[in-house]
Order: C-alpha cells, then sequence, then structure tokens
C-alpha cells in the first residue's frame, strides 16, 4: 500500500514521500496517529496544497521539542521496584512506569514517545530513549532499585552486586568478631582459672 508521509518517520522516510508500506501498518499505526495519508491522487494533490503550513508546523514542533530536550537529556529518575537478592525485578519496568516517574518530576512524557530497547528486568541504571518529536529525541536514566538509599549508592556508581558483596562482607567481618570476642572471653576464663588454681598451690604449700 502507497502512503505520502505527513511527518518524518523513522526507517521509512520524509514529510511529503511517498512510500510502500504494509497495509495493516498504515490502517493500524501511520494513518489513525496522522502520520501519513493514502497516497491517492485527491490527498497528494491537498497535501501539496498545504505543504507549507505542515512544513511550518513542523518546523515550530521541532523547536519546541528541542528545548524539552535540552532540559531532559540526561536527567535520572528513580523507580522503585521489589527484587531478589541477585538483582532480578518481580516484574519488568514498563513504558509506562518511566513516563510517570519524569512527569512526577515535572516533565510532560507520554508512555508513547518512550523507547525500551530491551526489557527492563533487573536493578541497576538503564538508559532509556525518548522521542519527543519525529526528528528529536532525548535519553534519560532510570534508576532502578529496591529502596531510596540503595538508589543513591547506584548514583553514586555502585551495582547491586558490589552492594551485595560489601554487605557480605560485613556480616562475615561480624561474624568473625563475635568469634574473636568468644575466643578472648574463653581465654580469660582459662587465665582466670590458672590463676586460681596457683595461688591454691601457693596456699597448700604454706
Amino acid at each position: 500500500m502507497q502512503v505520502i508521509l505527513l511527518e518524518r518517520v523513522a526507517k521509512l522516510g520524509q514529510m511529503g514521500e511517498v512510500v510502500d508500506v504494509k497495509p495493516g501498518y498504515a490502517r493500524n499505526y501511520l494513518l489513525p496517529q496522522g502520520k501519513a495519508l493514502s497516497a491517492s491522487k485527491a490527498n497528494i494533490e491537498a497535501f501539496e496544497g498545504q505543504k507549507a503550513q505542515l512544513e511550518a508546523q513542523n518546523l515550530e514542533t521541532k523547536k519546541e521539542a528541542e528545548a524539552m530536550s535540552d532540559k531532559l537529556n540526561g536527567q535520572q529518575f528513580v523507580v522503585i521496584r521489589s527484587a531478589s537478592d541477585s538483582g532480578a525485578l518481580y516484574g519488568s519496568v514498563s513504558t509506562r512506569d518511566a513516563a510517570e516517574v519524569a512527569t512526577a518530576e515535572g516533565f510532560t512524557v507520554d508512555r508513547k514517545q518512550v523507547v525500551l530497547r530491551n526489557p527492563i528486568k533487573d536493578l541497576g541504571l538503564h538508559d532509556v530513549t525518548v522521542v519527543l518529536h519525529p526528528e528529536v529525541e532525548a535519553t534519560i536514566q532510570l534508576n532502578v532499585a529496591r529502596s531510596a538509599e540503595e538508589a543513591e549508592l547506584q548514583a553514586a556508581g555502585k551495582s547491586i552486586q558490589e552492594l551485595a558483596a560489601e554487605e557480605e562482607a560485613a556480616a562475615e567481618f561480624e561474624i568473625s568478631e563475635l568469634f574473636d570476642d568468644i575466643g578472648s572471653a574463653a581465654n580469660d576464663d582459662e587465665d582466670l582459672a590458672e590463676a586460681v588454681e596457683a595461688q591454691e598451690d601457693d596456699e597448700a604449700k604454706a
């Protein structure tokens, strides 16, 4: 099926181009989203008549998107989730989650603008793309953690594996300290017993 693009569409073409697409893709996405029109003679003529206006609108929205991108790009947002000790999430972080945390921080982001290259199923820092305009994107970072404290440590550059290793080392140190205390207490008992025994011997000799 041939359509005429009303805006730039990634991997398809620029505004005004007539391209071949699968009918389902056109009917379910391009046409209802207002990104294209079927490439009939009447629609092509109508587009040519509106081309200058559409290009002006596109330029205006692009400028707005670029201003938004300057503010949004590089921002980090914390997402609190339950996870196993190994860092695997009980579930996953969705495009809706990303949009909600960004919006909560004062940025207007719709879930349809969020692009996840891979499903987020682990704790840690994850880069996410936000498409603000057909020609403008921003990259944000989701800090997925089990608590605000853990998120702060991850933001400082520590991975969940490093945190777990540190906690394990601290626990082992506490246990070894406990055994040392028990051992020294036992030694003190032995020293006391020896001292008492020596004193008794001295008294017996006297």
